[in-house]
């Protein structure tokens, strides 16, 4: 089993490379705005999952998709170069949730602020039910008190 410091280090590097691979030799038409997210590799350095996001709609996505499949060979030879490993990991592309998690809980965030805005606006008419202040304040006599018993309830002596 290898060091989980030395997989971390090569997901990073393949990341790396992808990424550059992508921008500068890979001239598919059908690829649009990727994004490489993230890398992760197995244990044993044979099999990395490259992480995508692409900007643009389900259409672009699934060319982009396509177009990764297609340079799946010369990326995986510009890994192999790169990264001077014995044994180059397949790669595989995975589209990333990112988007869709950022989405709902966009979706999530505009519910609470509507939910605030009615509490707001059915609050906005209401009063108190009792004082606004309920707290009683140094030096303020309680009206339960009676006058000489000194607040303690029992007469003065």
């Amino acid at each position: 089993m290898t060091d989980t410091a030395r997989a971390r280090k090569l997901a990073d590097r393949i990341r790396v490379v992808v990424a550059e691979t992508l921008q500068r030799r890979i001239k598919d038409p059908r690829l649009g705005y990727v994004t490489i997210t993230d890398t992760r590799i197995t244990g044993d350095l044979r099999e990395a999952t490259v992480f995508y996001t692409v900007f643009g709609d389900d259409e672009e996505r699934a060319a982009s998709a396509a177009a990764l499949e297609s340079a799946k060979g010369v990326l995986r030879s510009e890994v192999g170069r790169q990264t001077g490993v014995r044994f180059t990991p397949t790669l595989t592309f995975v589209p990333d949730a990112l988007p869709e998690n950022a989405r709902t809980i966009d979706d999530l965030l505009a519910k609470a602020k509507a939910a605030d805005a009615e509490v707001r606006q059915a609050s906005s008419g209401a009063a108190y039910a009792g004082d606004a202040d309920p707290y009683r304040k140094p030096g303020q006599e309680a009206d339960d008190e009676e006058p000489g018993t000194g607040g303690k309830g029992a007469p003065d002596a």
